[in-house]
């Protein structure tokens, strides 16, 4: 047999033995405790007799069995540990206390009061063994807490073998080619030749079309090859003067080249 093994069993019976001294210790107080109170005012029902010690036991009991629910839980119920405390001490001065009974406290031998002290002292140290037991259990059921590590990352990049050997540098391409690649080969786009310049009427006339048409100064600057800022002249004179359509107002000439 394994030594946990051999702990396992010497704890189950060590249980077994403290839940047979605390059921005993209890009966024998109980009945005491009701003999007590048959001698002193409830002989006359035998049921309020034995109902009468239950208003001190159940105490201990209610108390016991709070206190076993905060060890399972690992923590301390001061109420219960109160009301065990209450009832235990209570049943043992009763029931010594009633040893002596309507007779002369002196003539009691000393051993009496022991033998009714004992039941109660009996399972109230039970009680403390069975608690010292859960506890202990409570206390190996927990886990160990685990260490946290912390890892600093490298952020130094490093080579990594593939296996794969790498992809060889191409040659850049060169400045004056086109920037569009078709499978790795650069495809030559032949230069748009420039619009021709229109001479001054022409450009006169189309910027007055433009005008017509509502172009934008931009597009009317494209049309008639002329910059942005003298579309912008000739459209502040056709605005302000407002020309009918097919006359010409100003004249050709006026139009810098």
């Amino acid at each position: 047999m394994t030594k946990s093994k051999m702990e396992r069993a010497a704890l189950i019976a060590a249980g077994l033995v403290i839940v047979v001294l605390t059921a005993g210790a209890f009966w024998l107080s109980y009945a005491h405790l009701a003999e007590v109170a048959g001698q002193h005012g409830l002989a006359a029902s035998p049921i309020r007799q034995w109902a009468w010690p239950a208003t001190l036991d159940l105490f201990i009991v209610g108390g016991e069995l709070l206190m076993l629910r905060a060890g399972l839980q690992g923590r301390t119920d001061w109420w219960a540990i109160t009301a065990t405390a209450a009832g235990s001490v209570g049943s043992i001065v009763l029931n010594v206390a009633g040893v002596a009974g309507s007779r002369d406290a002196a003539a009691v031998p000393l051993l009496d009061y022991v033998t009714a002290a004992v039941p109660p002292t009996a399972a109230l140290l039970a009680f403390g063994l069975l608690m010292r037991q859960v506890h202990g259990l409570v206390a190996d059921s927990d886990p160990a807490p685990v260490p946290v590590v912390t890892v600093e990352r490298d952020t130094t990049p490093s080579p990594v073998d593939t296996g794969v050997s790498p992809t060889p540098a191409l040659d850049p391409a060169p400045a004056d080619a086109s920037p569009l690649v078709i499978c790795g080969a650069h495809l030559e786009i032949p230069p748009v030749p420039p619009r021709p310049r229109l001479d001054t009427e022409a450009a006169r006339a189309a910027i007055e079309q433009a005008w017509r048409d509502g172009l934008s100064v931009r597009e009317a600057a494209r049309v008639s090859t002329r910059g942005s800022s003298q579309v912008q002249r000739v459209y502040a004179q056709l605005d302000a003067q407002k020309p009918i359509e097919g006359q010409t107002v100003i004249e050709v000439g006026a139009v810098a080249a």
